[in-house]
């Protein structure tokens, strides 16, 4: 089984690898599949669902009753990162930041923090929301180190390695409208 479908394996069953081993697979993924945004940034759009991080923050990691997404829409420099409850609540209430974003090179993205806050559920063509402006301390950007149609491996400024799964069944428009 290649290092690819290893890893998907393992995020698809939380608690299944050691952090050691998931750093180990992603390593390998890294060296035989890198990212390239110079040469492609569409795979880079939509909905992505964190599935592992080698964080110990609480809003880092994954737990079955609630749903880590971020949202990318690069082609409008934008971008959101969004915590929900799983299940049949979770098109009811979200907590959200959103950013600005610019592809600055081969791998790495730079994220502006923009404002943050809740979002609630939608009313015909509008989702409710309650949002104010944030204030971003230092310099924030995700190096794209793995990227294809199905995963993505990033690493954070703050040392940070995440590993994601697109999440085809949510649009990224409806999170994320044009403006």
């Amino acid at each position: 089984m290649s290092n690819r479908d290893q890893l998907l394996q393992a995020m698809a069953t939380p608690g299944r690898c050691t952090d050691r081993q998931m750093e180990q697979l992603i390593e390998a993924l890294e060296q035989e599949e890198p990212a390239d945004l110079a040469d492609s940034r569409a795979p880079l759009a939509g909905v992505w669902e964190l599935r592992w991080s080698s964080s110990s923050l609480p809003y880092l990691m994954v737990a079955p009753w609630l749903e880590n997404l971020q949202v990318l829409r690069p082609e409008l420099g934008r971008g959101m990162n969004l915590l929900r409850p799983a299940g049949p609540l979770a098109g009811l209430t979200a907590i959200g930041v959103e950013a600005s974003l610019e592809v600055v090179g081969n791998q790495r993205v730079n994220v502006s923090f923009q404002k943050g806050g809740w979002l609630g559920p939608r009313l015909g063509d509008q989702r409710l929301q309650l949002f104010r402006r944030v204030q971003q301390s230092t310099p924030a950007w995700l190096d794209m180190t793995v990227l294809d149609q199905e995963l993505r491996v990033c690493r954070g400024n703050a040392g940070t390695l995440f590993a994601l799964k697109r999440r085809p069944d949510l649009r990224s428009e409806d999170f994320l409208p044009d403006l």
